[in-house]
Protein backbone atom coordinates (compact mmCIF):
# COMPACT_ATOMS: atom_id res chain seq x y z
CA UNK A 1 0.00 0.00 0.00
CA UNK A 2 1.33 3.39 -0.96
CA UNK A 3 1.54 6.33 1.45
CA UNK A 4 -1.22 8.09 -0.51
CA UNK A 5 -3.49 5.02 -0.15
CA UNK A 6 -2.80 4.87 3.59
CA UNK A 7 -3.58 8.59 3.96
CA UNK A 8 -6.85 8.16 2.05
CA UNK A 9 -7.83 5.22 4.24
CA UNK A 10 -7.38 7.32 7.36
CA UNK A 11 -9.56 10.13 5.97
CA UNK A 12 -12.18 7.70 4.64
CA UNK A 13 -13.24 6.80 8.17
CA UNK A 14 -14.91 10.21 8.63
CA UNK A 15 -18.56 9.20 8.11
CA UNK A 16 -19.48 6.98 11.06
CA UNK A 17 -21.41 3.78 10.51
CA UNK A 18 -24.78 4.08 12.29
CA UNK A 19 -25.16 1.93 15.41
CA UNK A 20 -26.09 -1.68 14.78
CA UNK A 21 -24.93 -1.69 11.16
CA UNK A 22 -21.88 -3.28 9.59
CA UNK A 23 -20.49 -2.48 6.13
CA UNK A 24 -19.31 -5.51 4.16
CA UNK A 25 -19.01 -6.71 0.58
CA UNK A 26 -22.18 -8.34 -0.79
CA UNK A 27 -22.70 -12.03 -1.43
CA UNK A 28 -24.80 -13.51 -4.22
CA UNK A 29 -27.60 -14.24 -1.73
CA UNK A 30 -27.87 -10.46 -1.12
CA UNK A 31 -28.92 -9.78 -4.72
CA UNK A 32 -32.66 -10.13 -4.04
CA UNK A 33 -32.55 -7.70 -1.10
CA UNK A 34 -30.54 -5.20 -3.14
CA UNK A 35 -33.09 -5.46 -5.97
CA UNK A 36 -35.94 -4.85 -3.47
CA UNK A 37 -34.24 -1.77 -2.00
CA UNK A 38 -33.57 -0.41 -5.51
CA UNK A 39 -37.19 -1.04 -6.50
CA UNK A 40 -38.59 0.52 -3.33
CA UNK A 41 -36.39 3.61 -3.72
CA UNK A 42 -38.65 4.74 -6.57
CA UNK A 43 -35.73 6.86 -7.81
CA UNK A 44 -33.20 4.40 -9.19
CA UNK A 45 -33.40 2.89 -12.65
CA UNK A 46 -34.41 -0.64 -11.69
CA UNK A 47 -32.40 -3.39 -13.30
CA UNK A 48 -33.53 -7.02 -13.53
CA UNK A 49 -33.24 -9.13 -10.39
CA UNK A 50 -30.83 -11.32 -12.37
CA UNK A 51 -28.48 -8.36 -12.89
CA UNK A 52 -28.26 -7.75 -9.13
CA UNK A 53 -27.36 -11.40 -8.56
CA UNK A 54 -24.62 -11.11 -11.19
CA UNK A 55 -23.47 -7.83 -9.66
CA UNK A 56 -23.06 -9.50 -6.27
CA UNK A 57 -21.05 -12.28 -7.89
CA UNK A 58 -18.89 -10.35 -10.34
CA UNK A 59 -18.48 -6.94 -8.70
CA UNK A 60 -18.64 -7.77 -4.99
CA UNK A 61 -15.12 -6.43 -4.43
CA UNK A 62 -16.18 -2.99 -5.71
CA UNK A 63 -19.58 -2.91 -4.01
CA UNK A 64 -20.74 -2.77 -0.38
CA UNK A 65 -23.84 -3.41 1.67
CA UNK A 66 -24.83 -2.49 5.19
CA UNK A 67 -26.14 -5.34 7.34
CA UNK A 68 -28.28 -4.71 10.39
CA UNK A 69 -27.98 -6.70 13.62
CA UNK A 70 -30.30 -9.39 12.16
CA UNK A 71 -28.11 -9.75 9.07
CA UNK A 72 -30.63 -8.04 6.78
CA UNK A 73 -29.43 -5.68 4.03
CA UNK A 74 -30.10 -2.07 5.07
CA UNK A 75 -28.47 -0.32 2.12
CA UNK A 76 -26.04 -0.83 -0.72
CA UNK A 77 -23.67 0.71 -3.22
CA UNK A 78 -22.82 -1.03 -6.45
CA UNK A 79 -19.65 0.00 -8.19
CA UNK A 80 -16.96 -1.12 -10.56
CA UNK A 81 -13.47 -0.18 -11.70
CA UNK A 82 -13.39 1.14 -15.26
CA UNK A 83 -11.67 -1.45 -17.47
CA UNK A 84 -9.84 1.22 -19.49
CA UNK A 85 -8.97 3.29 -16.40
CA UNK A 86 -8.26 0.97 -13.44
CA UNK A 87 -7.55 4.00 -11.23
CA UNK A 88 -11.21 5.11 -11.47
CA UNK A 89 -13.93 3.70 -9.22
CA UNK A 90 -17.40 4.17 -10.71
CA UNK A 91 -20.35 4.22 -8.34
CA UNK A 92 -23.35 2.75 -10.17
CA UNK A 93 -26.18 2.81 -7.65
CA UNK A 94 -26.68 3.93 -4.04
CA UNK A 95 -29.79 3.13 -2.03
CA UNK A 96 -30.79 2.87 1.61
CA UNK A 97 -33.81 0.98 2.91
CA UNK A 98 -36.60 3.38 3.90
CA UNK A 99 -36.41 2.29 7.56
CA UNK A 100 -32.70 3.24 7.72
CA UNK A 101 -32.81 6.65 6.03
CA UNK A 102 -31.77 9.82 7.81
CA UNK A 103 -28.97 8.15 9.80
CA UNK A 104 -26.02 8.98 7.52
CA UNK A 105 -25.84 5.46 6.14
CA UNK A 106 -25.32 6.47 2.50
CA UNK A 107 -22.27 8.56 3.46
CA UNK A 108 -20.88 5.72 5.58
CA UNK A 109 -21.40 3.27 2.70
CA UNK A 110 -19.65 5.60 0.26
CA UNK A 111 -16.68 6.15 2.56
CA UNK A 112 -16.54 2.42 3.32
CA UNK A 113 -16.57 1.50 -0.36
CA UNK A 114 -13.87 4.02 -1.25
CA UNK A 115 -11.67 2.83 1.61
CA UNK A 116 -12.05 -0.86 0.75
CA UNK A 117 -11.31 -0.37 -2.95
CA UNK A 118 -8.39 1.99 -2.22
CA UNK A 119 -6.91 -0.64 0.11
CA UNK A 120 -6.81 -3.11 -2.76
CA UNK A 121 -5.68 -0.91 -5.65
CA UNK A 122 -4.55 2.64 -6.42
CA UNK A 123 -7.72 4.69 -6.94
CA UNK A 124 -7.29 8.32 -7.92
CA UNK A 125 -10.82 9.24 -8.95
CA UNK A 126 -14.39 8.39 -8.05
CA UNK A 127 -16.99 8.81 -10.79
CA UNK A 128 -20.76 8.68 -10.74
CA UNK A 129 -23.60 10.05 -12.82
CA UNK A 130 -26.53 11.97 -11.37
CA UNK A 131 -29.62 13.44 -13.00
CA UNK A 132 -30.11 17.19 -12.45
CA UNK A 133 -33.24 16.61 -10.32
CA UNK A 134 -31.56 14.25 -7.80
CA UNK A 135 -30.63 16.65 -5.00
CA UNK A 136 -29.99 13.85 -2.49
CA UNK A 137 -27.29 12.23 -4.65
CA UNK A 138 -25.77 15.60 -5.48
CA UNK A 139 -25.49 16.34 -1.75
CA UNK A 140 -24.07 12.86 -0.99
CA UNK A 141 -21.25 13.10 -3.52
CA UNK A 142 -20.36 16.76 -2.95
CA UNK A 143 -20.20 16.11 0.81
CA UNK A 144 -17.93 13.11 0.11
CA UNK A 145 -15.60 15.42 -1.81
CA UNK A 146 -15.67 17.98 1.04
CA UNK A 147 -14.92 15.32 3.69
CA UNK A 148 -11.93 14.16 1.67
CA UNK A 149 -10.71 17.61 0.69
CA UNK A 150 -10.91 17.02 -3.04
CA UNK A 151 -12.62 18.68 -5.98
CA UNK A 152 -15.69 17.82 -8.01
CA UNK A 153 -15.87 18.38 -11.77
CA UNK A 154 -19.28 18.10 -13.41
CA UNK A 155 -20.06 17.64 -17.09
CA UNK A 156 -22.93 16.10 -19.02
CA UNK A 157 -21.98 12.52 -19.85
CA UNK A 158 -25.20 11.36 -21.50
CA UNK A 159 -27.49 14.01 -22.94
CA UNK A 160 -31.23 13.32 -22.68
CA UNK A 161 -31.37 12.80 -26.45
CA UNK A 162 -29.26 9.64 -26.17
CA UNK A 163 -31.95 7.84 -24.19
CA UNK A 164 -35.00 6.24 -25.79
CA UNK A 165 -38.00 8.55 -25.79
CA UNK A 166 -38.88 7.83 -22.16
CA UNK A 167 -38.32 11.27 -20.64
CA UNK A 168 -34.96 10.34 -19.08
CA UNK A 169 -33.07 13.41 -17.91
CA UNK A 170 -29.42 13.90 -18.83
CA UNK A 171 -26.85 12.08 -16.71
CA UNK A 172 -24.21 14.44 -15.35
CA UNK A 173 -20.79 12.96 -14.69
CA UNK A 174 -19.33 13.81 -11.28
CA UNK A 175 -15.54 13.27 -11.20
CA UNK A 176 -14.24 13.46 -7.65
CA UNK A 177 -10.55 13.56 -6.91
CA UNK A 178 -7.70 13.27 -6.81
CA UNK A 179 -8.17 10.73 -4.02
CA UNK A 180 -4.55 9.67 -3.78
Amino acid sequence: MTAAQAQFLEVAEVAPVPDGLKIVHPEVADGAAIWRIARDSKVLDLNSSYSYLLWCRDFAATSVIARDEKGEVAGFITGYVRPDRPDILVVWQVAVDAAQRGRGLAAALLDGLAARVAAARPVTTLETTITPDNAASQALFTSFARRHGVGVARTVLFDAGLFPDDGHLPEELYRIGPLA
